[in-house]
């Protein structure tokens, strides 16, 4: 791999979704290469997930529904890598794709998009999400309130929103920021623990492609990459995949690594919660370790009525 040249490469063939943030998040791979002497060229893809917004994703087998269509391409041949919102991978990848790069993490975070905060004090609050985890850790905290189903792009679930009698609807502030659509009426969502590698960014190639893993390492970030495979275990131990209410964060701090898990019930009244910390050089099996005090705690039997239900 050391004698690969890329000055001698084609230029490879960047697999996206076609919305735009997933192309500003190629876009975005395509310069850090190009910063490393490396050309490229995009490829929009459709995904199923974007094809089909009238039901919701839990409905549709979601894991892997926005990245199906990018493995697909790739293992063809089609293309020489493709870039995700890691959020959306599922924690095992098809046999032949690997991990290329996970890039600098950017917000973490969920806000509320709203019309008025009034309605947090009262019991008939009404927002909007496509997300389990989201819906679930929402009824926590807000009982008596309507969640109603939000499908779409970012734009479009912007324009539902204000199209709707709802009080508002909850996005990942990565994807808000990333395209500068950040209205003024928003309220971070501090007390809500993001989907596993939520705002982090995943480029992935095949294993039989050497010179594309070379020039993805360069593109690697340790913390970020350390980070989202600690929540990526803790969600695979968990066996949720995509669909069950599942968040998790994990955060570097000097030698430490700091990490808070949730699982809920679909209706948000049972909810089991970890939170702990080890010293960062024992993060290998840590994610792992935190889903299983939740098993043990009561998860496990939670686990197998959402396998039921989902």
């Amino acid at each position: 791999m050391n004698s690969i040249r890329f000055e001698d490469m084609q230029p490879l063939i960047i697999g996206t979704r076609d919305s735009e943030l997933a192309l500003w998040q190629a876009k975005t791979v395509q310069q850090k290469l190009k910063d490393n002497g490396i050309d490229s060229r995009l490829h929009p893809v459709k995904s199923s997930g974007d094809l089909n917004l009238d039901v919701p994703l839990y409905e549709m087998g979601i894991t892997g529904i926005f990245t199906k269509s990018l493995d697909v391409a790739l293992i063809k041949g089609d293309i020489d890598l493709a870039v995700h919102s890691m959020k959306d991978v599922p924690t095992q990848l098809p046999k032949t794709i690997v991990q290329g790069a996970v890039l600098k993490r950017a917000n973490h975070r969920d806000l509320l998009v709203h019309k008025g905060l009034q309605f947090l004090e009262s019991e008939n609050g009404h927002i909007a999400t496509g997300s389990l985890r989201r819906k679930a850790q929402w009824l926590n905290k807000y009982p008596h309130h309507k969640v109603s189903n939000l499908r779409g792009n970012v734009n479009t679930r912007m324009q539902k929103l204000e199209d709707s009698d709802w009080n508002g609807a909850i996005f990942a502030a990565a994807g808000l920021e990333r395209i500068d659509l950040m209205p003024q009426n928003i309220q971070y969502l501090d007390w809500m623990i993001p989907a596993p590698a939520q705002g982090a960014m995943l480029a992935v190639t095949r294993e039989d492609k050497p010179e594309v893993i070379k020039a993805l390492a360069k593109l690697n970030d340790r913390n970020s990459e350390i980070c989202v495979n600690v929540e990526r275990s803790f969600l695979r131990t968990l066996e949720g995949g995509c669909t069950a209410p599942i968040g998790a964060l994990a955060t570097i701090e000097e030698d430490k690594l700091h990490f808070e898990g949730v699982l809920l019930s679909l209706d948000g009244k049972e909810r089991f919660h970890v939170k702990k910390s080890t010293p960062l050089e024992n993060h290998k099996d840590f994610g792992r370790y935190c889903a299983q005090v939740i098993l043990r705690e009561g998860g496990y039997k939670l686990m197998e009525e959402l396998r039921r239900i989902l």
